[in-house]
């Protein structure tokens, strides 16, 4: 609830990226304090209407009111100084914090867990989908709920943080499957964690042997950028190699503060990436995106992955088609540098993984020539090589002349299974496929 002597006093506020703005006053250091803007968070339509000075009227707050009931609001004041009230219902920083009853029309191909990452689950907080790495989720509390946040189905229970007993369960999956060499942190957010917490989740991990790489993925520099404290970098830099991934959508988000949240990190020696969601009416345009990733480079994040918008429950309004992807990556692809250009990928619903999207380049192909075409539609040709000599991989590389000394046998699977020389698999088939069930029966 934001207090009657918060609303006493305006203060100017200079810590927007594009414009000066007057927010309901705080002092100074009371505003760069992040316990204080937790402690502050807007979580009622009032709250809302007291900070920002728009005023819903009675009807669009019943059904305001109806939303938050299912998908519960909560914004920081530092993110809600972002929206320009002037022009609210078309502004990206709105609409990404602000509830819109349209969360409420579930579609038919809506999903509570699209991914399937409780499925996926081996032991509560782990999800193993992917052969070498693992999610490890610690906690379901974040600085701000996202409206476009594809794990909705844990925002009402935003307070839970897993005992040191659950995250030790966690941690004894990954040090008994030495397969996994790369751990991602996520949940809720794992800075939302008290700096000792997260200390100690690292410190367990990183006595794992196999694990090579610890990932962070947080929203904190985007909505919460206080949060990133000198002592929390301090702590962080005790882990290395440790990597993070932070969730900006829109260039409106790069601000002051949270440049300087970038900033701390860069400069402890840890890797920035990416993710943006593509959202309808947040950055659903070419020209938006590039601005994007032309910033996030300058501030030395890399952009990562730009997602497709999941099949979870209530996102029908944030959706876009696949095609506006597509078009945005042609926008980008030749146009600016390779490094701000992310991978359009489509999570897979029911838990098939991450699957890249581009347009394609390649026009035709023969046996001896590939036709290209590059971003400016310039058509030319590549001449593949007369005396090429396979190499036919038998995944024993203590046989291979390339790599005789990693002796270690990687399991096959998928395409690469039917693209090994030594295996005899020649077609992938779908479960419970009709045709090979009549081939079974008649053997019987």
């Amino acid at each position: 609830m934001i207090s009657e002597k918060t609303r006493e006093r305006p203060v100017t506020y200079q810590d927007t990226y594009h414009k000066n703005r007057s927010v309901t006053g705080v002092e100074t250091l009371d505003w760069k304090d992040y316990k204080w803007q937790l402690n502050n968070s807007i979580k009622t339509i009032v709250d809302f209407e007291n900070f920002t000075g728009i005023i819903f009227t009675e009807q669009e707050k019943q059904l305001l009111e109806k939303t938050i009931k299912k998908f519960p609001l909560c914004i920081t004041p530092y993110y809600a100084s972002l929206i320009d009230p002037e022009n609210y219902p078309d502004d990206p920083i709105f609409r990404q914090a602000f509830p819109n009853p349209a969360e409420l029309d579930i579609s038919s191909c809506d999903m509570k867990d699209p991914l399937h990452e409780d499925k996926d689950s081996p032991t509560l907080g782990i999800t193993h989908r992917y052969p070498d790495r693992v999610l490890f989720l610690v906690s379901n509390r974040c600085a701000m709920y996202c409206r476009h946040c594809t794990r909705k189905r844990r925002v009402g229970d935003k307070d839970f943080v897993p005992s040191r007993e659950q995250i030790l369960a966690g941690i004894y999956y990954i040090r008994k499957h030495r397969e996994i060499r790369d751990v991602l942190i996520s949940g809720g957010d794992p800075f939302m964690l008290p700096d000792e917490y997260l200390d100690w989740i690292l410190t367990e991990l990183n006595r794992i042997r196999h694990v090579q790489v610890i990932r962070i993925g947080s929203r904190v520099p985007v909505v919460l950028p206080y949060r990133v404290t000198n002592e929390l970098v301090h702590m962080l830099k005790k882990h290395h190699p440790i990597w993070l991934n932070t969730h900006f959508n829109h260039p409106r988000e790069l601000t002051l503060a949270s440049r300087n949240a970038l900033k701390k990190l860069a400069n402890a020696g840890i890797p920035l990436g990416n993710q943006s969601v593509l959202l309808a009416g947040v950055n659903d345009c070419p020209q938006i995106m590039k601005k994007l990733n032309q910033k996030l480079v300058e501030n030395r994040v890399r952009p990562y992955y730009l997602f497709q918008c999941d099949l979870s429950e209530g996102l029908s309004h944030f959706r876009t088609p696949i095609g506006k992807g597509v078009e945005i990556m042609e926008s980008l692809i030749g146009h600016t540098s390779g490094f701000a250009v992310p991978r359009f990928v489509v999570d897979a619903p029911g838990g098939g993984g991450k699957i890249p999207v581009m347009p394609n380049y390649i026009v035709s192909w023969s046996s001896d020539k590939v036709v290209l075409r590059n971003y400016e539609g310039v058509i030319t040709t590549y001449k593949e090589p007369d005396n090429y000599q396979p190499i036919n991989c038998r995944k024993d590389c203590s046989k291979c002349n390339l790599n005789r000394k990693h002796e270690r046998k990687e399991d096959t699977i998928g395409v690469e299974k039917l693209l090994a020389n030594q295996i005899e698999t020649i077609s992938l088939t779908p479960k419970d496929n009709e045709r090979m069930e009549r081939r079974t029966k008649k053997a019987e």
